[in-house]
């Protein structure tokens, strides 16, 4: 289960759909070699998302976890 804990670093070895999830939210762009040092809530608050709106995230990559396991 992912929480808002996880490092980024995790998270994309966990859900390797998350690059893509993340990089349309604004939250990294691993891609283009930005460090994926830190939490992902760490990362969200960097962007400004709010408590809520990082819950939601964190809801999400669950749901997207899900369906790369299916």
């Amino acid at each position: 289960m992912i929480t808002k804990e996880i490092y980024i670093e995790d998270l994309i070895k966990e859900v390797p759909g998350a690059v893509a999830f993340l990089m349309e939210r604004g939250i990294k762009c691993i891609a283009c070699g930005e460090p994926i040092w830190g939490t992902l809530e760490d990362a969200a608050k960097e962007k400004g998302f709010s408590d809520a709106e990082i819950d939601r995230i964190v809801q999400e990559l669950n749901q997207l976890s899900g369906e790369q396991a299916s």
